[in-house]
């Protein structure tokens, strides 16, 4: 199969990156602005991307003309529920960008997902200018919301995504299907890291957890420290024996009391947005959870990935 390539932006800690990569495509670069992201992209891929520091804003797409796929996931506060939901008015909405970037560099493909808000009503308008100006350039486009947990992640992450290939290729794309197996459940996923501390009560922690994560929020700088989203959310976590008002910095040692919920680990939470265990993060608890918290899973960006592959090289 011939080697595919893809310029991935607002890439954060690598999440749709990693996914990509394991789809079989060639990073001719990652391009975000958060300096600790870039550090955990470096630590991970440095000498195999060329990591961009910048402003998407910044970007001359040209650089890029003949790549197979541009990709990304554009900040969600301008369509978030937790935001204040502006769409084209936040300064922090990218998607026009996006589009300027698929007009210059005209890939064969384009790749973005999004939070689920902006599949409600009060947006239909504003998608249907983004599809507007794709058909515009020859695309063909798709929009739906992908579950996570369809995907091997043990994690209720839906996301909105959008598809635009342009070409024969076009007529051969399919959603991926769901994986035939169920995620594991958040205990089954992490145990072995809540037990490497010691804690006796691990055994019954394990089975109690018998459930998927609730989707997990990374937060922005703004808002303080780490935890596991809003109080529903908390609750979700609660159901499942977890402490959702923070991230431990290390797990439950022998001391800690066999009936009392745990918090779960910034390494934790990773395994549940399904990093490998050797994907590392830069920057200490806080920072480190943001950028995991954020991220797209990799076996969900990966699935994607392998049906626009399959799309791109004839089926």
């Amino acid at each position: 199969m011939a080697e595919l390539t893809c310029l991935e932006i607002c890439a954060g800690a690598g999440g749709q990156s990693l996914g990509l990569e394991q789809a079989g495509f060639t990073h001719e670069a990652a391009v975000e602005i958060d300096p600790d992201a870039c550090e955990t992209l470096r630590l991970n891929r440095g000498a195999e991307w060329k990591i961009i520091e910048d402003d998407v804003r910044n970007l001359d797409g040209r650089a890029f003309a003949g790549i197979d796929l541009l990709s990304g996931g554009v900040p969600c506060p301008p369509f978030s529920i937790a935001g204040k939901r502006l769409g084209e008015d936040d300064d922090r909405d990218l998607f026009g960008q996006a589009l300027r970037l698929a007009e210059e560099i005209r890939p064969r493909a384009v790749l973005l997902e999004n939070v689920r808000g902006l599949a409600t009503r009060r947006f239909d308008g504003y998608r249907a200018q983004v599809l507007g100006r794709l058909h515009a350039l020859g695309y063909l486009t798709w929009w739906d919301l992908v579950q996570a947990s369809e995907h091997g992640v043990p994690q209720l992450r839906p996301r909105f995504v959008l598809v635009a290939i342009a070409g024969p290729a076009a007529g051969r794309f399919r959603w991926p299907r769901p994986a035939a197996d169920p995620p594991v459940t958040v205990g089954a996923a992490v145990h072995d890291l809540m037990a490497a501390g010691g804690w006796p009560g691990e055994g019954a922690w394990r089975l109690a957890a018998e459930g998927i994560a609730p989707t997990i929020v990374g937060g922005s700088k703004k808002h303080g420290g780490p935890d596991l989203g809003p109080t529903r959310a908390r609750e979700a976590w609660a159901g499942l024996g977890v402490n959702g008002l923070g991230i431990a910095d290390g797990p439950p040692g022998p001391d800690f009391p066999a009936g009392q919920r745990p918090k779960l680990t910034a390494r934790m939470v990773a395994r549940l947005q399904g990093f490998p265990d050797d994907w590392r993060f830069y920057g200490r608890k806080t920072a480190a959870y943001r950028q995991i918290g954020n991220a797209f899973p990799p076996p969900v960006a990966r699935a994607l990935g392998e049906a626009i592959r399959d799309a791109l090289a004839g089926g």
